[in-house]
């Protein structure tokens, strides 16, 4: 059949009839053009069923549209300046990773970047078929504060270290190849050598809420355990990092456990976060800062903290909270670093923050 259009993809330099095989080899997405101050950039998909691109924490799912009665499914999305994003295609009720596209982020999501994003350049592009190596150190830790049994994994780089413990450990060790990057950064000298302990959640809304259980655990069942394990680590530096309810516990445990934690790295703390507010319509909607808010304003101590704050620059009603407590946090005396990611709510847009704050809080 002849198109009954204009070549939509021309813009974007693709050469060959849409949904040929000639097509189809030459295909390497997503694709960006500039539009004003942003970017047009083009998804595509190949199949016979309809199909949406799905982005994580930014945008509404964008309905395919077909190229004819071909197999090529297109989108043309809009971006803003400067986003770094996940995303995945959704067909039917099943997920795929984009196969047009190298840059992946477990076997079911690929990640997008505006040509005028930051390069991350210890993070190397993991396709949806590889299968990222694990720290050869398990320990099996049966906990009796928290409940249940988790497998914690724990890698020294560069012949270990201070301890790194990372929150959401798996999503490092599964879907962003965090033992890679962290021996890439600190091969070229960007930071001293660590020990990376991953920490799993089972329960992220109650773990990561402002309450003590978590942190007693790690300070009287996990650290003994890591201590116990053979690998070299420095507990005296450790670093907690965490992002989203991660990051508002790493806080937390900062705030309420000075003797376990004084060097914080968190990307888009949830720092909304109140009793019950994840429960609401509108979580975000409650008081400016949260609970940290709250105790921040009794002016603890904090002159021993140090702190790197993150969040990305499109998460428009994160903004407010963060700033406040980043402010309310350098007010009572913490040594405080604060900057904007080019992404929205979204671990692909934190990976360069974790190693750069990282890098920072340990001094």
């Amino acid at each position: 059949m002849t198109p009954s259009g204009p070549d939509p993809f021309a813009a974007f330099g693709l050469p060959g009839a849409p949904g040929t095989d000639a097509f189809w080899a030459a295909v390497t997405t997503p694709v960006a053009v500039p539009d004003g101050d942003g970017w047009t950039t083009l998804f595509l998909w190949r199949g016979v069923q309809p199909a949406s691109v799905v982005f994580e924490s930014w945008s509404a799912p964008v309905p395919l549209r077909r190229w004819d009665d071909t197999d090529c499914w297109y989108a043309e999305v809009r971006m803003p300046a400067r986003l770094r994003v996940t995303y995945q295609f959704l067909v039917g009720d099943a997920a795929y990773a984009d196969p047009c596209n190298p840059a992946g982020a477990g076997g079911d999501r690929s990640i997008a970047a505006t040509p005028d994003a930051p390069a991350q350049p210890h993070w190397p592009p993991v396709g949806a078929c590889d299968v990222l190596p694990l720290p050869r150190t398990r320990l099996r830790w049966t906990s009796e504060r928290l409940g249940g049994r988790r497998t914690v994994r724990v890698h020294p780089v560069g012949g270990g270290g201070p301890l790194v413990l990372l929150l959401d450990g798996d999503d490092w060790l599964y879907l962003h190849p965090a033992t890679a990057a962290f021996d890439s950064a600190v091969a070229s000298g960007e930071m001293p050598p660590v020990t990376l302990v991953f920490l799993p959640a089972k329960d992220r809304g109650a773990e990561f809420g402002c309450r003590p259980a978590l942190w007693e655990a790690v300070r009287d069942e996990l650290l003994p355990l890591v201590a116990q394990s053979g690998v070299p680590a420095d507990p005296g530096r450790t670093v907690v990092a965490g992002q989203s309810l991660g990051g508002l516990s790493a806080l937390y445990a900062a705030l309420e456990f000075p003797e376990l934690v004084s060097r914080v790295a968190c990307q888009s703390a949830s720092l909304w976060w109140t009793p019950g507010a994840e429960d609401l319509a509108d979580p975000l909607g409650g008081p400016v800062g949260g609970t940290l808010a709250a105790r921040l304003r009794a002016r603890p101590d904090l002159s021993g903290l140090r702190i790197a704050f993150d969040v990305g620059e499109h998460e428009t009603r994160m903004l407010p909270h963060c700033a406040l407590v980043e402010t309310l946090t350098e007010q009572a005396g913490a040594t405080v670093r604060v900057s904007r990611s080019a992404s929205g709510h979204d671990r692909a847009g934190w990976r360069h923050a974790l190693l750069r704050d990282v890098a920072w809080a340990l001094g």
